[in-house]
């Protein structure tokens, strides 16, 4: 199946050049594009895509909050952000809102194919030099205590975790283990309760610590 498509920049250059990549891509069909945030909230609940690519710096809400708000309407949608921010301010507060992966607007189009092409999968893809974000920032925290014998993760919770690092929505995980979206909803409580975890991107961050998945 086809990888339907979403632009969102509020520059017509940018999607022009976009447009021209990914037209050349028999995997990638482009459904429309959006050139600020409430178009694209919009465009995104009528063309329901497969993945959406997200800039930053919108002119009415910014880009994190866009995805926010698409996430919690529509959670089966992967977003990948391509922006020239490379701070972790934004990347972690990207990732935190549900986005699939992080790109800067400097990287090879073959990278940018890669990430939407992982994100179409339902797994994360974070651009290198951002990775290494990622792991800086979880050195640099307090290392909590080890998980003790009676919180240790069940095999279920070990499998949702697995999913849940990699993008995945409450209602694809019931789907791939063939369990309702309120018992997925349940392991999620647990996982985050017994990891002292409190939000996506620590669980990623754990996620990648415990080789759970590859950044």
């Amino acid at each position: 199946m086809k990888i339907r498509l979403l632009l969102v920049d509020d520059h017509a250059v940018v999607r022009m050049g976009l447009r021209m990549l990914f037209e050349s891509e028999p995997d990638i069909e482009i459904l429309g594009e959006a050139a600020s945030a409430h178009a694209a909230i919009e465009s995104a609940s009528l063309l329901r895509p497969t993945v959406i690519l997200m800039d930053i710096g919108l002119p009415d809400l910014s880009g994190i909050d866009a995805t926010r708000e698409i996430k919690k309407i529509l959670p089966n949608i992967f977003i990948v952000a391509l922006t020239i921010h490379e701070d972790q301010e934004y990347f972690f507060k990207m990732l935190e809102a549900g986005a699939s992966g992080y790109v800067p607007k400097r990287a090879a189009p073959e990278e940018l194919l890669i990430a939407i092409r992982t994100a179409a999968r339902g797994e994360v893809y974070l651009y290198p030099s951002l990775a290494k974000l990622l792991v800086k920032d979880y050195l640099g925290q307090t290392h909590p205590a080890p998980v003790s014998p009676e919180n240790e993760l069940t095999r279920r919770e070990s499998e949702v975790l697995q999913h849940l690092a990699n993008g995945s929505s409450n209602e694809e995980i019931a789907a791939a283990l063939v369990i309702s979206s309120k018992t997925v909803e349940r392991h999620r409580e647990n996982i985050m309760r017994k990891l002292n975890l409190h939000s996506r991107s620590e669980l990623v961050r754990y996620a990648i610590r415990k080789g759970i998945i590859q950044p």
